[in-house]
């Protein structure tokens, strides 16, 4: 236990969309796809690049937003605020400059968290919709609408904040001319491509990882295939793809899954009782 009082729903809750939408195994190549999407504006991958050596704590970034979707979804609302404000701090502190004007900008401007947040959520939902999961377009508005909680977490208004799938694409209409693939987002994409490991793990690398971000990168809109120069296959050979994973992925008993550290499905319902275990049929009509 963490310290705060038992039964504690937390931010979401069991009955919510986010509760069984994020205990699926599709959201590790969504977090990848996001992070593709995300390397698009220019303005918000280079707040990542100039304040880390991505190359070599890129990993380490994974993890650690893995854990904080893993806190504010299944940890008690103390954990998850105190993660929240977390974050804030970190992105309080820190900035980038624009090479090209000599601009210093903050990388907590809340256009920047917006297209963080709208990628991130919206690769989230395209591919476990994608890959098979029973998402209706009612989940999919109610997905959205309850992640005005998380941009909320991360500093932005959730007035400013889309709120389903209108708005939603909306808002990358209205973006969508900002984006641009630089210096910047090639460090992000040579990464995910070939992300450093030990000389004994290159054989797991290509089998493994370069086969989940193709996928990931494959998902991607067509525009941003454009953008980072790199053709992908037809969509329906796409869908088919990540149909197949999805279904080989989910037929790993879900216990087993996660039994990965730090194991949040499980200590949530170790907290609420077994009633609270995820399960795609409790999204109901």
């Amino acid at each position: 236990m963490d310290g705060t009082r038992v039964g504690d729903p937390g931010l979401f809750g069991p009955r919510s969309v986010t509760w069984q939408l994020h205990s699926d195994p599709m959201m590790w190549v969504a977090g990848v796809r996001a992070l593709y999407f995300q390397a698009l504006h220019p303005r918000a991958v280079r707040g990542v690049t100039q304040n880390s050596d991505f190359g070599k704590e890129a990993w380490g970034r994974l993890m650690r937003t893995a854990s904080f979707v893993g806190t504010t979804t299944y940890g008690t609302t103390e954990a998850a605020e105190k993660a929240g404000a977390r974050v804030r701090k970190i992105h309080r502190m820190l900035s980038a400059v624009d090479p090209d004007t000599g601009e210093r900008y903050g990388v907590d401007e809340p256009g920047l968290l917006l297209w963080v947040h709208c990628a991130e959520i919206d690769s989230y939902l395209h591919i476990l919709r994608r890959s098979g999961y029973p998402i209706a377009d009612a989940h999919a508005d109610r997905y959205i609408r309850e992640h005005l909680v998380s941009a909320r977490l991360v500093g932005l208004d959730p007035d400013a904040v889309p709120a389903n799938q209108a708005e939603m694409r909306a808002y990358f209409e209205k973006v969508r001319p900002e984006l641009a693939v630089g210096a910047d987002a090639r460090v992000v994409d040579d990464f995910l491509l070939r992300p450093p490991t030990h000389p004994l793990l290159v054989p797991a690398r290509e089998l493994v990882w370069r086969r989940v971000a193709q996928l990931a990168y494959a998902s991607l809109p067509p525009y941003a295939h454009e953008l980072y120069g790199r053709a992908a296959a037809e969509p329906a050979a796409v869908t088919r793809q990540l149909r197949a994973t999805g279904t080989l992925l989910r037929r790993v008993p879900a216990r087993l899954r996660w039994q990965l550290p730090p194991k949040h499905v499980l200590r949530a319902m170790a907290r609420l009782g077994p009633g609270s275990r995820p399960a795609p049929y409790k999204l109901g009509g």
